[in-house]
């Protein structure tokens, strides 16, 4: 007998593809497909169960299909569909992930469980690390938004492993995920015809490929080979890091660089015109920018991604197409523009 995987949030792109994924795979029996609306044909073949992970009833999905390895993939930043609040997303993320976890915690059959976290746990911050292993405490704690839904999943599923030490638990944290279908609130913002900065500031970011996220899940969800181990915290890149200003050069979008004190008026502004999710979390993102290491991706997951930051983000942008500005004659007009203020500020001192 082949395992017997429970997927949620198969609903959403991600999700979708994992199934699809995972069913090819021969180590696989069965595949159920857990989230509140029908998925279409993103989940195409798999047995779906119209159910919501918030009420008791993921327990008798379990028990009726004797799972063994569970997938948790709805634990998101955004709505599912237009209908959706940030109170539904923090219940899903915060209310379904206790649910689910109350359930495996009594279910026999579950000997695996992979949580679909992020890198957005750490926080931002201007007296942050250079870079975050996955034991450095964050300096100070996300106070709302998707990253602290994903503080409070990851304090669930800590004590869940305490409680079940028979259940090989994986923590996965993503960093911003990009993709030609990516449809996060920063693919939102980098979509935008001219992206909005905070004067003076040049965050680091780093990106990783939905299709190294469909990889490192199938691989999470396995055995450890030998050598390797598939069960602790992991965080998940591409190598390398990108500026926000390189960002914009590839895109070809113009950036109007914006006061700190006005940004929180900005990002409430492209919220009311439901723009993008402009976030506290995400200004600060944009602000201080984020790098983690990934020594224990690579050494004990043994997982090496497809893509590199630079690269994830060139096949981002390829989907986005050309923004106001062709990306060439805007990095020659950065440049130059950049050379002058150089210039001026030695000729004055």
């Amino acid at each position: 007998m082949g395992k017997i995987v429970l997927v949620t949030g198969v609903a959403r792109q991600l999700g979708g593809r994992l199934v699809r994924r995972i069913q090819r795979d021969p180590e696989v029996d069965r595949v159920i497909g857990v989230d509140v609306v029908p998925p279409g044909d993103r989940a195409a073949g798999a047995l779906f169960v119209q159910a919501d992970i918030r009420q008791p009833t993921i327990a008798r999905v379990l028990a009726e299909h004797n799972v063994d390895t569970v997938v948790h993939m709805d634990v998101t930043g955004t709505p599912l569909g237009t209908g959706g609040s940030r109170a539904t997303v923090k219940e899903t993320n915060v209310i379904g992930t206790m649910q689910l976890l109350g359930a495996c915690q009594k279910s026999p059959t579950v000997k695996r469980l992979v949580i679909k976290s992020s890198t957005s746990v750490y926080g931002a911050a201007p007296r942050d690390p250079a870079v975050f292993t996955e034991t450095t405490p964050p300096k100070s704690l996300p106070s709302g938004g998707f990253a602290k839904d994903a503080v409070e999943v990851e304090g669930y599923v800590r004590g869940f492993a305490r409680r079940r030490p028979d259940v090989a638990v994986c923590v996965l944290r993503f960093a911003n995920i990009l993709g030609p279908r990516a449809d996060s609130p920063l693919a939102e913002y980098l979509s935008l015809p001219v992206l909005p900065t905070v004067f003076g500031y040049d965050p680091r970011l780093q990106f990783v490929h939905e299709d190294d996220v469909i990889d490192v899940l199938r691989i999470a969800l396995h055995e450890p080979r030998r050598g390797t181990l598939n069960s602790g915290t992991f965080n998940v890149t591409g190598e390398g890091v990108l500026l926000l200003s390189q960002c914009s050069r590839r895109l070809g979008r113009p950036t109007v660089p914006v006061l700190l004190p006005a940004v929180n008026w900005v990002g409430s502004a492209l919220r009311t015109v439901g723009v993008t999710d402009f976030s506290p979390e995400q200004i600060r993102l944009l602000t201080h920018g984020r790098v983690v290491s990934t020594v224990q991706m690579r050494e004990t997951l043994g997982f090496v991604p497809q893509y590199s930051t630079a690269d994830t983000f060139e096949d981002f942008a390829r989907s986005r197409g050309v923004g106001l500005l062709p990306p060439e004659v805007l990095a020659r007009t950065v440049d130059r523009v950049s050379g002058f203020v150089s210039s001026a500020g030695k000729e004055r001192s």
